[in-house]
């Protein structure tokens, strides 16, 4: 079991997930003999921790690798180069075998909650699969434990016995949620877990997942793009753009005092009420994200920023620390911060 919840972890405290120059690329083939003619960089230098009792919020636009990220820390996708570390421990070259203790560790809520679920499966018996695959407990103690998950996620033993088809779509997520801490967990990977639900709906598994947090001591990655939910659960937040990190911090300065321009157009882009939003400046990116198998060089952001000069289109910034606790990759702060953000090329 992790150690007690800590808000946005305590200082010099051990990380329960380590990942370092994370890379996940996958082949380009083509033609009779799928000859390989190209690589899609996914994820290319990912680096992060997360402490236990923490939310780590990674965001980003559609296609910026933040799933494959999610897949790749859990192994469920092999990485390409990196090293993934687990209280220490570095996992990366596990096979499947030894990979299973950690399995138990760490689990995944995954995006859709129809998709997810096995349809020719009752709910009860896709919670307990996991016990079954791991050998936990005789059987009815682990009839015992799935009626005890359902209660904890807010559906009831009443609904163990139908199936995926009847269950509307937050309940279909309660579920997913319950499989995932069937094993008691120390870390839950969240891959867009409210994308596909209503918002009145996606407020009430936000709220449960802080409750679960709070109540097992848990850990999350919890993959968005929707800001506003990000900013209610997570302690930091982590900005990713075509398979980088851009930018690291905990979730008041990045709202506060963003520190990359990407990060800045995002912001931007969220809805505010009318009457907060006089004076504020709207950030517009031109152009559309590159594609991740013909990367621009340089800053993969250039093309489409609005302070780019010419060291960025030829030398990639490194994310470093540029005021307490902030991380940023960047060339507008090499001689120290740049707040608010230097003027616009050409302006």
């Amino acid at each position: 079991m992790s150690a007690p919840a800590t808000g946005n972890g305590a200082d010099g405290e051990a990380p329960l997930l380590a990942v370092h120059d994370l890379k996940k690329h996958f082949p380009i083939h083509h033609g009779v003999i799928s000859r390989v003619v190209g690589q899609v960089y996914a994820v290319d230098g990912v680096s992060f921790e997360i402490k236990p009792g923490e939310t780590l919020g990674l965001v980003g636009e559609s296609g910026c690798g933040k799933s494959t990220v999610g897949r790749t820390v859990l192994k469920l996708l092999e990485p390409t180069d990196g090293r993934i570390e687990v209280r220490g421990t570095d996992i990366t070259g596990l096979n499947a075998r030894a990979m299973m203790p950690y399995r138990q560790q760490m689990q995944m809520i995954f995006q859709d909650p129809y998709a997810s679920l096995n349809p020719r499966m009752s709910a009860a018996q896709i919670v307990e699969e996991p016990l079954i695959i791991h050998d936990v407990g005789a059987a009815a103690e682990r009839t015992e434990r799935v009626a005890q998950l359902f209660e904890r996620v807010g559906l009831g033993a009443r609904h163990m016995h139908s199936y995926p088809h009847e269950f509307s779509g937050g309940q279909r997520q309660r579920i997913g949620i319950a499989r995932a801490l069937a094993l008691n967990p120390d870390l839950i990977v969240g891959d867009e877990p409210v994308s596909a639900l209503d918002v009145s709906i996606q407020a009430q598994i936000i709220n449960l997942l802080k409750d679960l947090q709070e109540e097992f001591e848990l850990s999350y990655l919890f993959i968005a793009h929707d800001l506003a939910v990000v900013e209610h659960i997570s302690h930091r937040v982590a900005v990713m753009y075509l398979g980088r990190i851009v930018e690291i911090t905990d979730k008041t300065k990045l709202f506060e005092t963003p520190l990359h321009p990407y990060t800045e157009a995002l912001l931007s882009a969220v809805p505010i009420p009318k009457a907060r939003s006089r004076g504020r400046k709207r950030t517009i990116l031109a152009g559309d994200v590159p594609s991740p198998i013909n990367p621009p060089p340089g800053c993969h952001f250039h093309q489409r920023c609005p302070y780019a000069h010419d060291r960025c289109r030829v030398e990639a910034p490194t994310l470093r620390e540029i005021l307490p606790g902030h991380q940023a990759a960047c060339h507008l702060h090499d001689d120290g911060p740049a707040l608010p953000l230097a003027t616009p090329a050409g302006d």
